[in-house]
């Protein structure tokens, strides 16, 4: 066995001759340094006592031979227990002399490598400490190699000279002087390291660039092996040592010079510190991470890298742990390797002994070869495998004709001095104060002495925001678009190509279903074949973007100084860091932005409602009625007391939404009133607060509002769909003074949800459902990614919480009563008193809605199966005892069973353990007989007791019944008269605004959209960010994807530079055609020009929803136009663009703009479309695919739940 051999073939050797070579060596660890110094101690003592008469000179080599003994031993023992064994010892170390020798005898300089002389001179050498070890013929091979397998005889010396990990075994006085002392050994560690990379030298903060190995001259090749060297390549292979050496002095002479060496000599191997041991591990490591990089990006062939020759085993090893997955690798160097990498990416300490010197010599490589291509200092950071894809800004340079101030690319500009110091101390001293930023009562001139402080220490490639050189975000859950399972981190999938210039779609498969797929999948009207899908593997990883100051050119995080990436034109905007902001304000170059851009408006400036501004101010009266409660508690004055400040609500989204009723219930319930469809208003409300002049969204909800006009049984109902928050609220840690004993964050949000059921009860509605579900790990609702100091709700907590504020609600008079559908509709009576299915509301997304669509099949195959079983009963001739009878039919259904009963009964069953988590408010008077609203009429209700209320009608039947069947008997009722319920004219509906947001349309497109784009809740500097991101889409929305033409020349309109007429229906007309010829009515401007950096205003909104309803308006009107020659000048031009969509062979997905434009206009028609039958073509498909990601979100919902349920039963 070779142990200089080539390393791949070494480790071919390793890999084929032991399955289990990685299961031993995971034992090995810093802690096993005291017993190593042991056991060189105990191998030292056998040698002296076995040959006490050795020469001066083998007294002298003694210690470092016993330490390479000692490495071999250690690293090729299966476990600490088998290294500490003395028993088998001496065999072991036998069988690592043995491959010493073979290796000695093949590097002895002045003899031959190969020749038996030298053999025999090594072997007298060491026979001296091992009988018989001279001469391999005086001993069988089991002897030699101590019974160990063939694998751990080459892990044993490492047989291409590396560690476990990939590092080379540091060899002589290497091995002993750790970082300080690599004297004799400087050529050795820097061979395999390509020249220019920058070594890392610990202790002195620095990086020395590894020598370039010289060529050997003259036509001597290196002999096969086992083959005689001539003396042409003896004399090659000496003069290339002898340049080497003479290369490794002058760096050490140089070094020497500079102060950063050491001087050279040999430690005593008996006082050999732990720390020096560990640094000599450390730079291992270091070595093998660039080493590891420069094989990632090597280009050169196999065998003709001009840096290592061993560079294509690297390249080897980092493909193969590129694609591997497994925890029990059986090649080479892989479970080591893959550990270092993910150690190196994940790792953010900027003080790591490890990744902290490679990052810093990685950055000063970039650095160089940057200043090599003459780039300019804002060009893209090449792709670094182990970090991503950077994205930063790419502009060229500081424009000097820009004045400072007019950049509206970080909402910075906005900020005051004070601001921007306490901004970013909170960034600095997140870390180092260990809780939530924004409670510090220090000035902000003191914090930021103390984050400076904080910064100061950090290293050079690091963000001189936050001081934290690389920060990863958190990867978004991936789910299979048809089993619906969740695909973990590593695993393989596959998904359809992405459109050229558009966002990647999230619609996967696992691999499983993509194998089960025949020929093509559908997805939202379009075909993929199977062979165009992308496999692709869920690991990735990437790094926040980084930006450039133009003035001071130093580098910052996006989201620590807020920079808004849609701004940045094809890497053209410019941007001013906050330091240089601080020093212009300072000398008076620029002034704080007061007249902010459409990208920087805060959420006070979106549109309000007439909701919006009821919520606002129930909440602010409220709030300051506790503040007066808890003032005069406590004994001070008003000002004293701190409150929530800065609080925004706004609703960002209503519209009127069609829910299909589910093919099953449908089918089998339209004869009893189910209608097809169930309309209702979608509402998403929003809750902002202002924290360090940043707005942060601290709470979203989705409810669904079904009026008067919706049909049974969801008349005048309200469904909180969802309720998502983040705990970011300030100010923290107090209690309120008033209602039941809370946080003030919690009385916030209860009062907010108070005032919602408040505004509709006003409008007429009667009752409120709730289902308390708690989102599971791994998911989230509405806010992507929460903190990780927020916990997330059990069940019980979150029911109580719900209870609680609708406990407060009902105290302000605005919900009558409180109960669950369970006790509501008679769940628990297995028998006729039990209430229809029909009765039941029907929500979107609601839990009986999903769940009854997959038990009426079940339900129906049992009621046949038992209806036969019962018919061969009777049939039979055979009698069966009662008691055989009736366990026969025990837990079954029974054959004169209805479907609609027996659907109830097995809801009841089901939720009966967590009946609580389906809460019902009433907010109008409900009668407890009939279950009807009582509205313009009487009640009666009793005074003492249990709750009694009854409607006119039920108490004159009860009075009519007589005495003994009395369900009421001696129970004093009063008589009470209700209003009648409030209805909202057709004028109030009409006047009511209509806010459409493609982002908040539902609350899967609004958690898609943060999850593609990053857009994260888990840190206060990432909420900021993210929620300036929101604010920026809710006040910039897309322009409409179909552009009018003139009506005089036919040329399509920019946006901002055409003109529409308000008398006549559809008349658009350009600036030239306006001049040239003119038009008799008045004209008004269309649109927004092209980099309008004003906020958008209301009149501006209204005119895009109408000119977006005109558009779609043309869309339906040329579907079903059949006349060639229509009066509607628009109307061909979309006809045209319908039928290039169907004969083109590039389309949208290839790259043609006139398919993406047809693309736009059918996705935006098919999610305000409510027809069935609709002319529009690709609208069924559309609405069909929303419906399908919809119900995969409420699928993976609802079976969580019953895993819960089946949990707690």
């Amino acid at each position: 066995m070779d142990g200089s051999g080539n390393g791949s073939q070494s480790g071919a050797k390793s890999s084929g001759a032991s399955g289990d070579k990685h299961r031993w060596r995971t034992w090995q660890s810093d802690d096993d340094i005291p017993q190593r110094k042991i056991l060189i101690q105990h191998i030292l003592r056998v040698f002296k006592q076995r040959k006490p008469s050795l020469t001066n000179e083998w007294k002298h080599k003694l210690p470092d031979f016993v330490l390479r003994l000692e490495e071999a031993v250690y690293r090729g023992a299966r476990s600490k227990e088998e290294y500490c064994d003395k028993a088998t010892l001496e065999a072991r170390l036998q069988a690592v002399a043995r491959i010493m020798i073979q290796r000695q005898g093949s590097m002895q300089d002045g003899v031959k490598p190969g020749s038996a002389a030298a053999a025999a001179a090594a072997g007298k050498q060491i026979g001296a400490l091992f009988q018989g070890i001279g001469d391999s013929r005086s001993m069988p091979p089991q002897a030699v190699m101590g019974g160990m397998h063939p694998g751990a005889q080459q892990q044993m010396m490492g047989g291409n000279g590396l560690l476990p990990n990939g590092a080379p075994i540091l060899r002589g006085a290497a091995a002993t002087q750790g970082v300080g002392g690599f004297a004799g050994s400087a050529a050795q560690m820097m061979q395999g390291v390509p020249p220019g990379t920058m070594i890392p030298t610990p202790g002195a903060g620095g990086a020395v660039a590894a020598p370039a190995p010289a060529p050997v001259k003259g036509r001597g090749k290196a002999a096969a092996k086992g083959k005689k060297l001539t003396k042409a390549q003896e004399a090659g292979q000496l003069a290339a040592q002898q340049q080497q050496q003479a290369q490794v002095a002058a760096q050490q002479a140089a070094m020497r010079q500079q102060g950063g060496a050491p001087v050279p000599g040999r430690m005593d191997w008996r006082n050999i510190p732990d720390e020096q041991l560990r640094k000599a591990y450390i730079v291992k490591q270091q070595r093998w991470l660039l080493f590891l990089r420069h094989a990632s990006k090597c280009q050169a062939q196999h065998g003709q890298c001009p840096y290592t020759p061993h560079c294509h085993v690297a390249k080897q090893l980092w493909e193969h742990v590129l694609k591997c997955t497994s925890n029990n690798c059986q090649y080479p160097r892989c479970l080591a390797s893959r550990e270092l990498l993910k150690h190196h990416q994940n790792c953010k300490d900027a003080r790591c002994p490890v990744c902290g010197p490679v990052r810093n010599a990685m950055l000063k490589q970039r650095q160089q070869a940057q200043q090599m291509m003459g780039s300019n200092k804002r060009m893209k950071l090449d792709h670094d495998p182990e970090h991503g894809q950077l994205t930063v800004k790419g502009s060229s340079g500081l424009n000097a004709s820009r004045k400072p101030g007019t950049e509206g690319t970080s909402l910075m500009e906005c900020f005051s001095p004070e601001e921007i110091r306490t901004h970013l101390a909170s960034l600095r001293l997140a870390e180092k104060d260990n809780k939530i930023p924004g409670q510090s009562t220090a000035s902000a001139r003191q914090l930021q002495k103390e984050a400076d402080r904080a910064v100061a220490q950090a290293t050079e490639s690091a963000c001189r925001a936050c001081g934290v050189e690389r920060l990863t975000f958190e990867p978004p859950p991936l789910y299979c678009y048809s089993c619906v399972g969740r695909i973990k981190r590593g695993q393989v999938f596959h998904h359809v190509p992405s459109m050229p210039g558009a966002e990647g779609r999230r619609d996967a498969w696992c691999n499983p279903c993509f194998n089960s797929i025949q020929g093509y999948v559908d997805v939202e009207g379009q075909r993929f074949p199977k062979q165009a899908m992308v496999k692709k593997k869920n690991d990735d990883d990437l790094e926040e973007p980084w930006v450039q100051c133009d003035y001071c050119e130093d580098w910052y995080h996006q989201i620590c100084v807020l920079f808004n990436g849609r701004r940045n034109e094809g890497g053209e905007a410019p941007f001013t860091c906050p330091n240089c902001i601080l020093s212009q304000l300072d000398k008076g170059e620029r002034t704080v932005t007061t007249q902010r851009p459409s990208s920087q408006q805060p959420a006070s400036n979106l549109p309000k409602t007439k909701m919006s501004t009821f919520l606002e101010e129930r909440l602010s009266e409220t709030l300051a009625k506790e503040r007066e409660e808890r003032a005069k508690q406590l004994g001070v004055p008003i000002e004293n007391v701190p409150t929530a400040e800065n609080l925004t609500i706004r609703v960002v989204s209503q519209t009127v939404k069609q829910m299909d009723t589910k093919s099953h219930f449908y089918k089998h319930f339209k004869d009893e009133g189910i209608p097809m469809h169930f309309l209702y208003r979608s509402r998403v409300i929003l809750l902002f607060q202002k924290l360090e002049a940043a707005d942060v969204c601290l709470m979203a909800i989705y409810v669904q509002e079904y009026d008067e006009n919706c049909s049974q049984p969801n008349k005048r109902r309200i469904y909180l769909s969802y309720l998502d928050s983040v705990k970011y609220f300030r100010p923290d840690n107090i209690t309120v003074a008033t209602g039941e004993n809370c946080a003030l964050r919690t009385y916030v949000y209860h009062n907010i949800l108070i005032a919602y059921l408040d505004y509709a009860k006003q409008r007429g509605f009667t009752s409120c459902f709730i289902w308390a579900c708690p989102p599971f790990q791994g998911d989230d609702y509405i806010l992507y990614c929460h903190p990780k100091v927020q916990k997330t709700p059990k069940a019980d907590k979150l029911r109580e919480w719900y209870l609680k504020m609708l406990r407060s609600a009902q105290k302000d008079g605005i919900v009558t009563s409180t109960s669950n559908v369970y006790d509501e509709f008679r769940l628990g009576n297995q028998n006729h008193d039990i209430r229809s299915a029909t009765e039941y509301p029907y929500f979107d997304g609601d839990y009986f809605s999903g769940i009854a669509e997959d038990w009426i099949p079940t339900i129906i195959a049992e009621l046949e199966e038992a209806k036969k079983v019962a018919a061969k009963t009777k049939q039979s001739t055979v009698k069966i005892s009662a008691r055989k009878a009736a366990k026969s039919k025990s837990g079954t259904i029974s054959p004169d069973g209805e479907l609609d009963k027996e659907l109830m009964k097995k809801l009841g069953t089901t939720i009966s353990n967590m009946r609580n988590d389906f809460i019902l408010a009433q907010l109008a008077h409900q009668c407890l007989s009939c279950r009807k609203t009582i509205a313009g009429a009487n009640r009666y209700y009793a005074t003492e007791g249990t709750p009694l209320v009854l409607c006119e009608e039920c108490k004159e039947f009860e009075d009519a019944l007589p005495a003994h069947e009395k369900r009421y008997t001696g129970r004093k009722l009063e008589c009470e008269k209700c209003e009648e319920l409030p209805s909202i004219t057709q004028e109030e509906k009409d006047e009511e605004e209509k806010l459409e947001n493609e982002f908040f349309d539902t609350r899967q497109a609004f958690l898609s959209l943060c999850q593609g784009n990053h857009f994260q809740f888990d840190s206060l500097r990432r909420a900021k960010h993210t929620t300036m991101m929101v604010l920026y889409h809710l006040n910039n929305p897309s322009e409409p994807a179909f552009v009018a033409s003139c009506n005089q020349c036919s040329r399509e309109l920019e946006p901002g530079k055409g003109w529409r007429c308000e008398t006549c229906p559809d008349f658009d007309i350009c600036d030239s055609c306006r001049i040239r010829v003119g038009h008799q009515h008045p004209l008004m401007r269309q649109g927004r020009s092209a980099g309008d950096r004003t906020a958008m205003s209301n009149a501006e909104r209204e005119n895009r929803a109408a000119q977006i309803e005109r558009t779609m308006e043309l869309l339906v009107h040329a579907c079903s136009c059949v006349n060639p020659k229509c009066d509607n000048s628009n109307c061909p031009k979309i006809k045209s663009l319908l039928k290039h969509a169907l004969t083109c062979e590039v389309k949208a997905g290839g790259g043609c703009q006139l398919c993406r434009k047809t693309w736009t206009l059918l996705q935006i028609h098919s999610k305000s479309c409510l027809q069935d039958e609709c002319p529009v073509p690709k609208c069924r498909e559309l609405k069909e695919y929303r419906r399908r990601v919809a119900e995969q979100g409420e699928e993976r919902r609802r079976e969580q739940y019953r895993l819960y349920l089946s949990a707690n039963r």
